[in-house]
C-alpha cells in the first residue's frame, strides 16, 4: 500500500496517543526523555483520531498515555468528545485507556473514566520497599504514602483496572509481597515485567525465581479457592504449556497492532521508540508509510541469530522488539538477561499448570480451555454488583 493511506481495511489497531513527555514524578527506571517538554495539541491528537478511523470497521483503541497523561485532561476530555462526534457519524468506534501513575486521580476523572468508560491501567511497584525505591516524585521522596487512598479509589470505582509493576535487582526480593499487597487492595489483574535494561547478576535471579516459586503458590491457592486473579507472566506461560507450538498470544506485531503517536505527530512502531526518527513510521498529516512499517516489521520478525537452535524459542518472547530495544538498544539483539529469565520462569510455569490441571480446577479450566470465558466471566460479575 502506498504511503499516506489509513489502515488496511479490518485492521483492529490501538493508537497510543504520547500527549506529553513531561510528569510530576522521577521514576529512576523511566525510559521517556523529558530534557525538552512537548505537548500534544489538540490538532494533532484529531489527526490521529483521523487517521485510526480511515477505512476501519473494527472498534479502535485509543490510549492516553505520557509521560503522565493527566497533566493534560482537558485535552483528553477534548479528544474523547471528538471521538463521541465520530462515532455519530459512522466514522469509528472508539475505545479508550490510560495508562496513569495514579497521582492525579480524583473523583472528577473517575467520573468521567467511568461515564465514557475509560480503561485506567495503574503504575505501582507493590509494597513501600519496592515502590519507593524507584517510583518517586520530583523532590525525591517515594509516593506510596500518596497513593494509597488513590488505590482505593480507583478500585472501588474501576474493579476491572490492572496494575503495571517493573521488578529492579534489588527489588526482586518483594515481588511476592508486592503482589500479595496488590491483591489485598483489591486488584485481580496484575502485570509484574523485570526492568531489562538493569544490571541483573546470578545472584538477583535466584532471588526471582525463589520469589516466583512462592508466586506460584499463591497463585495456586487463589485458583483452587476459584478467586478471579490474572498474574503475568505466570498466565501467558501457562497459555504457551497449553498451546504448544500453535501459541502465538505473545507474538510481538511491531508497528501492526500498536502505533504510538508522538506529540509532534510523528508516528512509530511501539512506545519505546518514539522521539527515535529513524524508528518513525509516518506522521498524521501524511499517514503511514507503509513500505517504512514493513521493513521494521520484517526485521523484527526474523528470527535471532542467538535463538535459532533454543529449544523454548517458540514459547520465548525475545520477539518483543520493545523489549529488545529497551535491553540491548537494538531490535535484532537479545539479552542474556532475559534468556535467563524464560529460562527459570518456564519451569515454575509449567509445574503449576499441570498441578491445577491434575486438582481438576474448574477456575483453571474455564480459564486456559475455555474461549468463552472473558465474555462469561464479565456477565458474571455484572450480576454481582447488580445484587
Amino acid at each position: 500500500m502506498a504511503k499516506g493511506s489509513g489502515n488496511n481495511v479490518g485492521e483492529a489497531v490501538h493508537y497510543t496517543l504520547h500527549l506529553t513527555n513531561n510528569c510530576n514524578m522521577e521514576c529512576k527506571y523511566c525510559y521517556v526523555d523529558d530534557n525538552n517538554i512537548q505537548v500534544m495539541s489538540f490538532d494533532t491528537a484529531k489527526k490521529a483520531v483521523d487517521l485510526a478511523s480511515k477505512n476501519s470497521k473494527d472498534s479502535i483503541g485509543i490510549i492516553f498515555f505520557g509521560g503522565e497523561p493527566l497533566l493534560h485532561r482537558d485535552l483528553i476530555y477534548e479528544t474523547v468528545e471528538y471521538c463521541k462526534w465520530k462515532d455519530k457519524q459512522s466514522q469509528g468506534m472508539f475505545h479508550f485507556k490510560i495508562t496513569t501513575n495514579g497521582m492525579l486521580l480524583d473523583e472528577e476523572f473517575m467520573n468521567f473514566s467511568a461515564k465514557e468508560n475509560i480503561f485506567i491501567a495503574l503504575s505501582h511497584d507493590g509494597i513501600k520497599e519496592a515502590h519507593d525505591s524507584y517510583r518517586i516524585d520530583r523532590n525525591n521522596i517515594g509516593t506510596f504514602d500518596t497513593l494509597s487512598d488513590k488505590l482505593n479509589m480507583l478500585i472501588s470505582r474501576r474493579p476491572y483496572a490492572p496494575v503495571l509493576m517493573v521488578v529492579n535487582p534489588d527489588t526482586a526480593e518483594f515481588l511476592a509481597r508486592s503482589v500479595e499487597y496488590l491483591y489485598s487492595k483489591g486488584f485481580r489483574y496484575i502485570i509484574s515485567s523485570l526492568n531489562y535494561a538493569a544490571n541483573w547478576t546470578d545472584r538477583d535471579m535466584e532471588v526471582l525465581k525463589s520469589q516466583y516459586e512462592m508466586l506460584g503458590q499463591f497463585y495456586f491457592e487463589k485458583t483452587i479457592a476459584e478467586d478471579k486473579f490474572y498474574l503475568s507472566p505466570f498466565e501467558v506461560k501457562i497459555s504457551s504449556h497449553i498451546s504448544g507450538d500453535s501459541y502465538c498470544h505473545e507474538r510481538c506485531e511491531l508497528g501492526k497492532k500498536q502505533i504510538s503517536v508522538a506529540p509532534d505527530g510523528l508516528l512509530y512502531p511501539c512506545v519505546q521508540f518514539v522521539g527515535e526518527k529513524d524508528f518513525s513510521i509516518g506522521n498524521v498529516n501524511t499517514g503511514i508509510d507503509r513500505e517504512r512499517q514493513e521493513t521494521i516489521y520484517s526485521s523484527n520478525e526474523e528470527e535471532k541469530v542467538s535463538c535459532q537452535t533454543c529449544s523454548i524459542r517458540k514459547r520465548c518472547n525475545h520477539y518483543c522488539g520493545c523489549m529488545n530495544k529497551q535491553s540491548t538498544g537494538s531490535i535484532n539483539k537479545v539479552s542474556p538477561i532475559q534468556c535467563s529469565h524464560e529460562r527459570l520462569l518456564l519451569p515454575i510455569a509449567d509445574r503449576l499448570a499441570e498441578k491445577l490441571y491434575k486438582k481438576k480446577s474448574a477456575m483453571f479450566i474455564q480459564k486456559h480451555y475455555n474461549d468463552m470465558f472473558p465474555m462469561l466471566s464479565l456477565i458474571e460479575d455484572s450480576g454481582k454488583r447488580k445484587l
